[in-house]
Order: structure tokens, then sequence, then C-alpha cells
């Protein structure tokens, strides 16, 4: 958190956040803290300090997007209180936290949020023996809390620069000092007792150790005194040892667990965690006939590497299209590997295709843009046909295994992965760095296992892609392109596919000129999302033009429509608003098939629901009669009609949803322009982006004076 540097009440900013930090986390229980604060630039959250945790703990967290399924983003979005009461009620509501950290312990995640913004996210953890269920006094001081750090960041004369690594931030507790002297006697006493003993601080490195310790070991105190005992030991070097320092520090829950010590001398390790570190004792244990983990000492990943690969496959199973992936490979995987740059490569007939980068000016991308695969202005063609991996920590080293390639920047370090999948060459993917960097064995055993996830994942995109295409290209050929003009009357419209799927949805709209004083208004919903809802939207739009357009009152043109859907035998349903508008008159007569109700703002601060009598769906009964709601248009009014997908949010009250439009169109409608007001509408309810459904909206605003009969 070094680039924070504004003055805060004479301290840094960072040291003030530090020291609310640590507060927060010593007032309300936890052992584990961590702030988020938003960046700027795009909607994403990073990581600016960890209390009671390594940060290398951190690197699958240190970057999220704000619609990360992780608690701390939801509580951002919803700006509230989210609390996690253990490892079964994480697995079943944030499986992928669950994914990256299988531990027991309850979590707390809350928005800090300002008189005037929300800065960022406060995430508490607690040991697994806390209770399943947070006291009223624990909420009051996370909520406390919360609001104390938003006002240290309110108060700050700029807002905050976001660092590249979070800060740890030391939680000194209170304990009994010793006098200097003291600490020997302390030491002989340990030195006298028959087992040994040893202290790991938090990183997991070995502080003090007994010489019975050492021995019990097969080594001196020398060699282990501020080392990681899977690093130092080989018979210790294996994920599982690693993996149990791992659990007792988060869990904060004393273990035990075996191990053999080659050849044949089995030893019982016994962890004492808190917030300072860990205790641990070591003891013979005799012969073990059944191990209690893998005793192979084999040289393996890391598991901080580990975690990170199973969280960031976690990630990528998520992506749907390739706009997701590149916003993953960039705001993940760069910062995991601190890479710099970034290039996605698709092979597309015999070239190479640029699909997305990042930290490359876009005239570079340019001319790389279409370059023939078997070129040897680019190692990636090469690279992609030998389906291996290549790894340059330097400029010189590109130079002598592809003497022919251009320096198009001034990147310094490489790793070209290809993305191939059953030998089939799908793309490449390229990390790149600012400076010269060595890659390690670890980094590149993860690094050539994410290249096969990442081809999975896109190829799997370019085929949601290409289809999505496909199907929004049927979906604006069935909807009007324009809408006509007119006279007295202002037009915006909207459509709005679902954030995911590539099925083609039901919704239509229309606005028909009917003579030069009238007009209608229409929006429906077929049920269902494919091809046959499409195809059935498009007659239903054509029966109405046809019928409305011949003279025919509201409830006839529901009517004959609906008979319309008996002759074509269709198993599909249809709900339909029609609003014939007469602008001379000042009035407006509506027929409902079922539809959701329009909204209403006949003047500034006054909206409503419109009570329209609806009729039942189209295509239920050949016979059926669509009642007639006849109203006043109001000078300046604005009628809103739209879809259900606007409305049906899961988990939410239809009619709580539909009274915050209302709420809503009643402050803003009169003095905003029709587009900006559709916007406001929809990010009322979807704040996010992600709708589940497709969401039709149509405004309409009467002018003040009316159209003069032609």
């Amino acid at each position: 958190m070094s680039g924070i540097d504004e003055a805060l009440g004479g301290r840094p900013l960072d040291d003030a956040l530090a020291e609310a930090l640590a507060d927060t986390v010593r007032r309300t229980g936890a052992s584990i803290g961590g702030v988020y604060l938003v960046e700027e630039a795009e909607p994403a959250l990073r990581l600016v300090a960890v209390c009671g945790l390594p940060p290398e703990f951190s690197a699958p967290w240190r970057r999220l997007p704000l619609t990360a399924p992780v608690p701390v983003a939801d509580a951002i979005r919803e700006d509230r209180l989210i609390w996690v009461g253990g490892q079964a009620d994480m697995a079943r509501r944030y499986p992928r936290v669950t994914a990256v950290l299988p531990y027991r312990f309850p979590l707390a995640a809350i928005a800090l949020t300002g008189a005037e913004r929300c800065w960022g996210g406060l995430v508490l953890m607690w040991p697994a023996h806390h209770s399943r269920e947070a006291t009223p006094r624990e909420r009051s001081n996370i909520v406390a809390s919360a609001g104390r750090l938003a006002r240290i960041l309110e108060d700050a004369p700029r807002p905050p620069t976001l660092p590249d690594q979070p800060r740890a931030v030391p939680l000194d507790t209170p304990s009994v000092r010793h006098p200097a002297q003291t600490a020997a006697v302390a030491a002989d006493y340990a030195e006298r007792l028959p087992e040994g003993a040893a202290a790991l601080d938090l990183e997991g490195r070995i502080t003090f150790i007994t010489g019975t310790a050492a021995r019990l070991l097969g080594s001196s105190a020398d060699r282990l005194l501020g080392t990681r005992p899977w690093q130092s030991l080989p018979w210790l070097d294996n994920p599982v040892y690693e993996d149990q320092y791992r659990t007792a520090l988060v869990s904060r829950t004393p273990l035990s667990y075996n191990a053999l010590r080659p050849p044949d001398h089995w030893l019982t390790f016994q962890l004492y965690p808190d917030a300072s570190g860990i205790s641990v004792r070591i003891t013979p244990c005799g012969q073990q006939s059944t191990p209690d983990v893998s005793s192979r000492a084999v040289s393996v990943t890391p598991t901080g590497r580990l975690y990170q690969l199973i969280h960031l496959a976690s990630a990528l199973t998520e992506t749907v299209s390739v706009r997701d992936l590149v916003d993953l490979l960039a705001g993940q995987i760069l910062p995991a590997f601190r890479a710099q740059g970034l290039v996605l490569s698709v092979a597309d007939a015999g070239r190479l295709k640029i699909t997305g980068y990042q930290g490359y000016p876009a005239e570079v991308m340019e001319r790389l843009d279409g370059l023939p695969l078997d070129t040897g202005l680019t190692p990636v063609g090469q690279i992609l046909f030998s389906g291996s991996p290549a790894f340059f920590s330097g400029p010189e080293e590109l130079a002598r295994s592809y003497p022919r390639a251009l320096r198009m920047s001034d990147k310094q370090a490489w790793a070209f992965l290809p993305l191939v999948i059953t030998g089939r060459p799908v793309g490449c993917c390229v990390l790149s760095y600012d400076r010269p960097h060595a890659f390690t064995a670890d980094e590149r055993a993860v690094l050539t296992s994410l290249a096969g996830l990442i081809a999975q994942a896109l190829d799997r995109a370019r085929l949601y892609d290409a289809k999505h295409q496909l199907v929004r290209g049927l979906q604006r050929v069935l909807l009007p392109r324009t809408l006509p003009a007119v006279a007295g009357l202002d037009v915006a419209s909207r459509y709005l596919p679902a954030s995911y799927g590539i099925e083609v949805g039901g919704d239509f709209y229309d606005l028909l000129r009917l003579d030069e004083t009238t007009a209608a208004a229409v929006i429906g919903d077929v049920e269902g999302h494919s091809i046959a809802a499409a195809a059935l939207m498009g007659q239903v739009r054509t029966a109405i033009h046809a019928h409305a357009t011949a003279g025919a009152s509201p409830d006839q043109v529901l009517a004959r429509t609906n008979r319309l859907l008996s002759d074509l035998d269709s198993d599909l349903l249809v709900t339909c608003l029609y609003a014939h508008l007469d602008l001379a008159r000042r009035e407006m007569a509506l027929a409902s098939a079922g539809h959701v109700p329009p909204l209403l703002c006949r003047q500034p601060r006054h909206a409503q629901v419109l009570e329209v009598d609806p009729g039942p769906l189209l295509g239920i009964d050949v016979r059926a009669r669509y009642p007639v709601t006849r109203l006043p248009l109001h000078p300046g009014g604005v009628l809103a009609l739209y879809t259900d997908g606007l409305v049906e949010v899961p988990g939410t009250d239809i009619d709580r949803t539909t009274a915050a439009l209302v709420e809503y169109l009643a402050t803003t409608a009169h003095d905003q322009d029709l587009e900006d007001l559709i916007d406001g509408l929809v990010d009322r309810t979807w704040p996010t982006g992600r709708h589940t459904d497709d969401i039709a909206v149509l405004l309409l605003r009467t002018h003040q004076e009316p159209p003069a009969p032609g």
C-alpha cells in the first residue's frame, strides 16, 4: 500500500487505514481482516491491506471484479452486511471461495459506504470455534468499524492510489512482557522437555526451535531457523503438510498430524495457532501401519500455487463470452503472475486474429492482427504448431530462438502459451513483462496447466459468441429498426437481451402512426426463448399491425390476434398491451392480454401504476374478450410500457420492484431525456447489468400542446 501517501491528520492515509483495520480486528474478535478499495478506472476491487494473514495467501483475491460471486462484492453491490456462518454455508452460497479456502471459518463482509460514494469493502474472518451466528453486538461493531474506515477515506484530501501488493498489517496483541534475562530461562525450560518445541511466524518461518526438536527432525537449529519446514526438510516437501499449516492459520484451530521421517521415524506434529504465529509440539509416535498423510518426499508445486490454479480454473469455468475471458485474463491472471502485458489470439483461416490485449499500444496490435500463422515475424505461429509453451526471460533469449521476430514493443520477457484442444490449435495466450523475468519451475508448471484450461474456455466462448451473434441478428430483423415520427409525441425504445444465454427471446414492441393525430403503442412477450418464440413474435407483430392500421379498436386488435394464434395451433402463449393514443382529444384507450401494467407519470412527483383491466393471454381461449380502459393523456406526461424482464428480479417481490420504478419516474421523468430515463429504469432494478431475462421498454411523452389536425 506504499502508493497511498496523502496526509490525514498528520499521518499517511495508508497508516491510518492499517491502524483502523488492526483495531477493527481486535474490537470484533476476528482473527483475519482485509480492506478492499474500488478501482476508479473499471468496476473492480483491489485488496490494499490484510491483517492476520500473510499477503501471499491473498494472491487469488487481490483483484476482484465487482460482479464476482464472492461475499465482499455482494456486500458492495447490495450495500448490506453479508454473514457466512461456516464452511457448509460458504460451500452452498460461494462455491468458488470454498474451492480456494477449504477451511472452517465464519466470515463477514460489508461495504465501506460514505456520504456520497462507496469506497470499497471490509472482510473479517473468525476462528472455526466461533458461533455460526453473529451476535447483535458483533454486527454493531462491524457496521461501526466500516463507517470509521469510510470516514478515514472521505477525510483524505485526494482518493487513494491503489498499490500492486496489499500491505501486511501486524496485529499487536497484549501479552505479558518478561525481562530480557527471563528469555534465557524460558529457552532452558523448553530444552529440558522430552518433546521438541518450535515456533512459526504467520508466514510459516521457524522463529524458535529447541535442540530436541531439531534432532527429531534430523537437522540442526542453525539450518532450520528462518526457513519454512516444507522447504528445508525434503521429507516434508509435500503440499499436504503445508496445507496443515494453512488450515491451522486460517481456522485458528489446534490440529495434529503424523509424518514419516525416513527411513522409519514417525513423528506427531501438534499445531497451536494464534494471531502472532503457531506453536508446534513435536513428539515421536512409533511405527504407523497406516500413515495419516502421504509420506513421499517429492518436489511439487507449492500449495499456494495449487490453490491459485484452483481459483483461476474455477473462474475460467464461469466465463461465457470472449470478452469475459479477456477481462478475466487481464484482471486476475496478469496480477497473479505479476505480468504487465497480455495478448490473446486465435487461429482463424491460417491467420492470427487478435481477440484481446492489455499493456500494448493499439497500433502494435493492428500490425499483428491478420498476420499469416507461418510468418516468422512473431513466434506465435511456430509455437502454436509445436504445441509446446515457450518461456523467454529476456530479449536476447527470444532473439536467439526466433531471429526473424520483430521487436514491436519494449517488453523484456515473455511466456507463450499455445492453446490446444485434443491436438487442435485454438489460439495462443502471451504474457509479457516490462522487465526481464526468470520463470521458476512452478510458474512454468502452473502456466502450462493453465493454458489447457484457457484453451477450453476460449473455444467455448467463441462458440457462444458465434451463436449469440446469429441469434441477436435474428432478433434485430424481427424488431422495428426505427419508430415513426408522431406529431405531439416523443418516443424512446430499448431492447436488451438477457445477459447470458444464446436463445432468442420473444419480447417485442412497436409504434404505429394511424393518422395525423392518433397512434398505437404495442408491447408484448412471447413465452419462452427459442426460434419458435421469435417466429411467433414476428407473426403477432404483423397481425397487430394489420388490424390496427385497418381501424380496429384496441379490444378487437387483441381479439383478432388471439384468433390467429388459435389458427396457428401454437403451444406458446403471448402477453400483450395495446394502447390507442388520441393526441388531439388527449385520451388513450388500453387493452391488455395478461401483460404487466404500464406506468404513468402525469406531472412532476406524481406517478402511478395504471390499473388496466386485463384479459387472458393470447392463445388460451379463442372466444376471449379484452376489456378497454380509457384514461386521459396529460400534457407532458410520460407513459412507460415494458416487459416483465424489467421487474422480475429473483429474490425480490415484483410489487416492491415496480414501486421503486414508480418512485424513480416521479422524480426524474419530466426533466430527463427519454433515452437517459430508460437507462435509469434499467439501472434501478438491475444495477449490475446482469438481467436474467430479455427486457423491452417503450417510453412515450406527450407534448404540452396537442398536434394540429392537418
